[in-house]
Order: structure tokens, then C-alpha cells, then sequence
């Protein structure tokens, strides 16, 4: 029981990483992206690659990660740089689905359906029993610190600047601010953590294949993010930890519902999870951390 449980715990904090993500892309940026599983496969598959079979290290494995995931990033927002809304939102969906198709038939590369396997991770073979554990420890300690740094980086002149454009973009441009250059770093930044949860999440699983980077990724990123407040990385976070316990919970939940298949077992399983959410957000409309107001005091004038 305790295996299971540390494995839940490092798969929110990989969730939370994607959250983190959405929050600078949508709730920052206004910038609806549903290609994050193709973002997360790309880290996973960037990482698995270099270390299986170019033995590349670890860290450098990570780091490529997040470099491609943020090039790949910024070449979409620039493809893109004139849609907006919906348009948006299904050019990012397809880029999803293309990244997964590219998996899928490009075998050479990826091993196709049979995915790839024997992913290293730091210590595994030294720490034995003890391995889920630290990678618990480590995976929460990513988390702080992409929570610390998007915290600061919105609560900085630069955060300042994506909401007024994400609130209209073009008084911001009027304004003298170049508003796709900040789209462009939005989406990287965004991009890049999205990677870095793919790495992490396949070192941890020791293996990745196409299937397990479905848009139904993307979905629970959003649900988690709504839930939680999607302008505030404290959103992110929370709204991870809540849709895991609901997608968990409601399997035990579900379990005990006698008479059922197992696909009529899923079926209730998403029904609490949709019940849940809705009465959720019938209640806090704008998630459990809603956007503070930020009030500007004049030049000269005392707080």
C-alpha cells in the first residue's frame, strides 16, 4: 500500500509540473494550449532516447528535455502567432496528436507501439527498495523550485506584462510592449516545463510508449487546473493533488459497485470525477485560489 501510494504522490508531482506550465501559458498568457501531451511525450522521449542509446547522462538527458520542449515551443507560437481562442486551441491539439502519430509509425526512432524500455534513473540499482522513495523526495523538490521561479516571475514586471495581454493584448501593444516576443517566452517557458515533467516521468516508469501520452493527459491538466485556480501556481499544485485523489479514490470507490463490467466500472469512475468537479466549480467558480486583485497606486501617492 505504501508502494502505491508514493507512486500517486510522484505521479501529482509530474502533473503538477504540467500544471505549472498551463498556469504561465493560459492563465498568465491567455494562450489556450491543449498540445501538453505532446510536450510531455517530446521531454519523455528526448531523455529516453539520449540515455538508452547514447548512454548520454542523466542531468544532460533533462536538460535536452527542456531545451527541445521549449524550441518546439517557441516555433509553434510563432506558426501560430496570428490565431487566437479556438484556432488555438485546435492547432495545439493536432500538434499533440502529430508528436504521437511520429511515435507511433517512426519505429526506427521510437520503437513504435512497443515503446521504449530500460529508462535509467539516478540510483535505482544503489538504492533498490528504497528508489520510489527518493524519486518521491526529488520529483516534490522540481516542484518547489518551478513553483518558486513561476511564482517570482509572475509576481515580477515581466508577469505584469503577460496578463495585460492576456487581458487585451492590443492596448499592451499600444502601449510599446511587444506582445509576441512575451507570448513566445510564455509558451517556451510553459513548453519547457511540460518536457521536464515528460523526463521525469519516463526515468521514473522506466519505460514510455505512444499510448501513454493520449490527449486524456491534456484533460486532467485542464480539470486540475480549473479546479485549483488556473492563474496561481498554488492552483497547479492543489488541483494536481485533488484530480489524482479523485482518479484513485473513485477507483477504490468504483470497485466496490457489484454487478458492473469493468468497463461499466470506468464509466462511474469518470461520473464521480465529473460530479465532483462540477460541484466544485459550481461552488468556487474561479477554482479553490482564485486571481487576487492587484491594485497600482499612482506616482506620488502614498499606499
Amino acid at each position: 500500500m505504501l508502494s502505491y501510494l508514493i507512486f500517486v504522490a510522484i505521479i501529482t508531482g509530474v502533473y503538477a509540473l504540467l500544471g505549472l506550465g498551463l498556469v504561465v501559458i493560459w492563465g498568465q498568457s491567455g494562450m489556450v494550449n491543449l498540445g501538453l501531451a505532446g510536450f510531455f511525450a517530446l521531454g519523455a522521449y528526448a531523455t529516453a532516447l539520449l540515455t538508452t542509446v547514447w548512454s548520454v547522462p542523466i542531468a544532460l538527458g533533462w536538460i535536452t528535455a527542456i531545451v527541445l520542449s521549449a524550441l518546439i515551443g517557441l516555433l509553434v507560437t510563432w506558426l501560430t502567432r496570428s490565431m487566437r481562442g479556438d484556432y488555438l486551441a485546435i492547432i495545439t491539439l493536432s500538434f499533440a496528436e502529430l508528436i504521437r502519430l511520429i511515435a507511433v509509425n517512426e519505429a526506427w526512432l521510437t520503437n513504435s507501439i512497443d515503446g521504449i524500455s530500460g529508462i535509467p534513473a539516478p540510483f535505482r540499482t544503489a538504492l533498490g527498495d528504497n528508489f520510489n522513495l527518493f524519486y518521491l523526495v526529488l520529483t516534490w523538490a522540481v516542484v518547489g523550485l518551478a513553483y518558486v521561479a513561476v511564482r517570482r516571475l509572475i509576481n515580477a514586471p515581466f508577469g505584469r506584462v503577460l496578463r495585460a495581454i492576456r487581458d487585451d493584448d492590443q492596448v499592451a501593444a499600444v502601449a510599446g510592449k511587444p506582445v509576441l516576443s512575451f507570448k513566445i517566452q510564455a509558451f517556451m517557458l510553459g513548453s519547457g516545463l511540460a518536457g521536464l515533467a515528460g523526463a521525469m516521468y519516463a526515468h521514473f516508469n522506466a519505460y514510455i510508449a505512444p499510448d501513454l501520452f493520449t490527449p486524456l493527459i491534456t484533460i486532467y491538466i485542464f480539470l486540475a487546473v480549473t479546479a485549483g485556480g488556473y492563474t496561481r501556481p498554488a492552483g497547479a499544485l492543489v488541483g494536481a493533488v485533488l484530480v489524482n485523489f479523485l482518479l484513485e479514490g473513485s477507483r477504490f470507490a468504483a470497485a466496490h459497485v457489484t454487478g458492473l463490467s469493468g468497463l461499466q466500472v470506468a464509466s462511474v469512475r469518470e461520473i464521480l470525477i465529473s460530479v465532483t468537479l462540477i460541484v466544485l466549480l459550481r461552488l468556487r467558480p474561479q477554482g479553490i485560489f482564485p486571481e487576487r486583485s492587484r491594485l497600482v497606486t499612482p506616482p506620488g501617492d502614498k499606499p
